[in-house]
């Protein structure tokens, strides 16, 4: 399980979906005159600084010898083929090394040349948080685990991207709103929507879902895997033309009120298209 759980969770971490949303409330207000406003507050997992990341780039995995039946069912190993087993994995040893070493690096790069082995990673990461303006609070819990209070409101004369986290190329996007012609808005929330469809393998099994089954089988050594619970909504003033809600606009004292409750099991991401006249 725990090798299954590596494979899941590898593509996550070196592949850009760095940042997973935990239980959160977020809310974007878009209102005449371009004035917006958006506040994100509630969990925010680092994958990379989890024990993800040093399970999917540790070179000391200790050597196990597996064998299976006609029907795929494991069995136990002849002496001859522990042996043989063994000969391989030895064999492998510095290939297994060269790529662990390229994955360390590459999460090193993700984030902003920070090291996630260093334990004043976290320490570092809030205290360049806090350096940007909208971060309002920000505290580590352990586990890759941020609690956050980010708000930040203005004149909208430019896209939208949040999280941005100066020097850490590898953040992906939860909400962002871009605008275009026609005094239009466009709003995305890809990061509010489940994060393992790359892995069909897996059936669409959320990965918090198999940390979980991990850490009952290995005694609970396993990290624990934040898995998004929130709602998501749209405050506006302006004339909504699309929106894939379950229930469409409700009236609000600002004018109409978008809303989505996010879970593991939500597929599809929120988005909505408003104007103003």
């Amino acid at each position: 399980m725990k090798r299954i759980l590596i494979a899941l969770a590898a593509p996550f971490i070196l592949g850009g979906c760095l940042l997973s949303p935990g239980k959160f409330a977020s809310e974007l207000r878009l209102l005449a005159n371009d004035q917006f406003a958006f506040s994100y507050e509630g969990e925010i997992q680092m994958l990379a600084l989890s024990k993800l990341a040093e399970l999917a780039t540790n070179d000391e995995q200790a050597f196990a010898a597996e064998c299976f039946d006609d029907d795929f069912d494991t069995r136990e190993c002849s002496d001859a083929e522990i042996a043989e087993q063994e000969a391989q994995w030895e064999a492998e040893a510095e290939e297994r090394q060269a790529r662990n070493a390229r994955e360390a690096e590459t999460m090193r790069a993700f984030l902003g040349d920070i090291d996630p082995s260093d334990p004043e990673a976290a320490q570092e990461i809030v205290d360049r948080l806090e350096r940007q303006r909208g971060w309002n609070s920000v505290e580590y819990k352990g586990d890759g685990l941020f609690q956050v209070e980010y708000r930040i409101a203005g004149t909208l004369t430019h896209d939208l991207v949040f999280p941005s986290v100066e020097g850490m190329p590898g953040a992906n996007v939860f909400v962002s709103a871009h605008l275009r012609d026609g005094k239009q808005v466009r709003v995305n929330a890809p990061g509010f929507t489940r994060q393992d469809d790359a892995n069909p393998m897996f059936g669409g099994m959320p990965l918090g879902a198999v940390a979980a089954m991990a850490q009952a089988e290995d005694g609970g050594d396993m990290p624990k895997i934040a898995i998004p619970e929130g709602t998501f909504t749209i405050v506006t003033d302006g004339r909504i033309l699309a929106n894939n809600t379950d229930e469409g606009p409700a009236p609000h004292d600002a004018g109409q009120i978008l809303s989505w409750k996010i879970d593991a099991t939500t597929k599809q991401a929120p988005t909505a298209l408003i104007a103003f006249d």
